[in-house]
């Protein structure tokens, strides 16, 4: 069942609420909400997780978590898909974003060699700043539309599979 599976990797609920960048939002994370799984909140954290994962700003964790109290949907699992979007492979997810925007836009793309300061960063804004920003969000909902669908359909699979397993085991006859 997918619920084991995903309780495999997520963190203890008292790991979480000790964070100090989640103090913020205070009293909020007792809700029980936020901390069962379920196939609503399955879902909908992975629609959180992946969505955030694609916003390109600093501190992507907490506004994962933001929207998860907001949604009420499950915390860990929104905050751990979030880091989909790593340093490692950010690079990979910001270009293939950008090209999606430059597609879209029907504008060529821009050849130009990252340099981590700010005059590049604002240099570049104007030029390939609009065409990343639409493919961040053009990603951003694709995938959080496909995590959300496709994690309720893998739950109701896994659901009608049990179900009929166990349909079977009971119409076996037993061997005593």
């Amino acid at each position: 069942m997918p619920r084991k599976f995903i309780k495999r990797f997520l963190p203890n609920h008292e790991t979480i609420k000790r964070q100090k960048a989640l103090k913020i939002f205070g009293n909020v994370l007792y809700n029980p909400n936020l901390w069962s799984l379920n196939r609503r909140s399955a879902a909908g954290a992975f629609a959180v997780g992946l969505f955030m994962a694609f916003v390109p700003l600093p501190s992507q964790m907490i506004m994962a978590a933001g929207l998860a109290i907001i949604c009420s949907v499950n915390l860990p699992l929104s905050i751990a898909l979030v880091w989909i979007s790593n340093p490692v492979t950010m690079p990979v997810l910001f270009y293939g974003a950008y090209k999606i925007g430059a597609w879209v836009m029907s504008t060529p793309t821009q050849h130009f060699h990252f340099e981590l300061s700010w005059d590049f960063i604002t240099s570049q804004m104007s030029t390939i700043g609009p065409p990343f920003l639409l493919g961040c969000a053009i990603c951003a909902i694709v995938s959080a539309l496909i995590g959300y669908f496709g994690i309720r359909a893998l739950w109701r699979y896994s659901v009608v599979r049990s179900w009929k397993k166990r349909t079977l085991r009971l119409k076996l006859p037993s061997s005593n």
